[in-house]
């Protein structure tokens, strides 16, 4: 026995017979208990870092540990191939995104294989595989084929500068955070899942042992509600359909908030609040929209000029618009 760790002469030797002997190798049994694995994908832009390890070590141990309680563990690995960070890298190089991220992929595969972790890698995905994407388009025709898929608008954070929608992390101070541009919020067409129908499935937890806070992140963003929609007009007689879950308070209503993109807005506005509206509309579209409904920062509006008609006792109420409104919900 030596008396100095060598982990680049021990390692590989156990790791070479491990994956010879097929030790991770998940293969079906029905006789044993099921345990399903899995972590997040990296994205094949550039050598692994700390990070990943820092997401994927916990994921080991506990499969490890399912694997050592008898369960037959399954724990594929595969790489998140889409996306703006492989294609910017590759760019700037002057390389196809291709060949540059089926390199990275190369590269990382072997990084990820030398930490030892219990991966099955005859089960590896590759995200822009035609392989693996048909069977994200063959799930999505069965979703468009029973009505659970279908076109609407919403906002979106669009860079100018990479012509494309980021996600709200991808957002800071109303900048891109990769290239520091400015991002402007704007209606888009694009593609919804009625997951709003499976609302009461979807917020039954028995049987599941999910922590306190993730219920109720689950909770919070499947956002069943009960109420009522009632149409208010404008004074020119133009609809606008609110959704309200106390419609016994309607007769107190003093006045109404649109959003600032709502498509209204310009018509009901009057000359006089015109330039006040158009700049607040303005300093709204570099807002994400976790910044605009962060309950930390202070509620702004500006009002419009114009006046609703209130349905239920036909008074005037006055119409404004406020960040914290958003056209997407209500």
């Amino acid at each position: 026995m030596t008396e100095k760790y060598n982990p680049q002469a021990i390692e590989k030797k156990w790791q070479a017979k491990w994956e010879a002997d097929g030790l991770y190798r998940s293969r079906v049994d029905w006789s044993r208990r099921k345990h399903y694995a899995l972590t997040m994908l990296p994205y094949p832009s550039g050598d692994l870092h700390i990070g990943h390890w820092f997401a994927m070590a916990p994921s080991d141990a506990r499969a490890r540990w399912m694997r050592m309680k008898g369960y037959n563990v399954l724990f594929p690995m595969g790489f998140d191939a889409f996306g703006l960070p492989a294609e910017n890298a590759a760019i700037s190089r002057g390389i196809h995104p291709a060949e540059w991220t089926y390199k990275n992929i190369e590269r990382m595969r072997g990084q990820l294989r030398s930490m030892g972790a219990i991966f099955d890698w005859e089960r590896e995905i590759v995200s822009c595989d035609p392989v693996y994407y048909r069977w994200t388009e063959w799930f999505f025709k069965l979703f468009y084929e029973h009505d659970l898929a279908y076109r609407g608008e919403a906002l979106v954070n669009w860079s100018p500068t990479l012509q494309t929608v980021l996600a709200n992390e991808q957002v800071i101070d109303g900048k891109d955070e990769r290239t520091g541009q400015p991002v402007i919020q704007k209606m888009m067409t694009q593609w919804f899942f009625r997951y709003t129908r499976y609302a009461d499935e979807l917020l039954n937890f028995d049987g599941i042992d999910w922590p306190e806070p993730v219920r109720i992140m689950q909770t919070n963003w499947i956002g069943r509600s009960e109420g009522a929609r009632v149409v208010f007009k404008t004074e020119a007689g133009d609809p606008i359909e609110i959704y309200t879950t106390r419609p016994d308070t309607l007769w107190g209503a003093t006045f109404m908030v649109l959003a600032p993109e709502h498509p209204l807005v310009d018509k009901i506005t009057s000359d006089g609040q015109r330039d006040a509206v158009e700049a607040y509309k303005a300093a709204v579209a570099r807002m994400t929209e976790l910044e605009r409904i962060g309950e930390e920062r202070e509620k702004t509006g500006v009002f419009t000029g114009g006046y609703a008609i209130n349905p239920v006792n036909g008074e005037e109420i006055p119409i404004w618009i406020a960040d914290y409104v958003l056209i997407t919900y209500g």
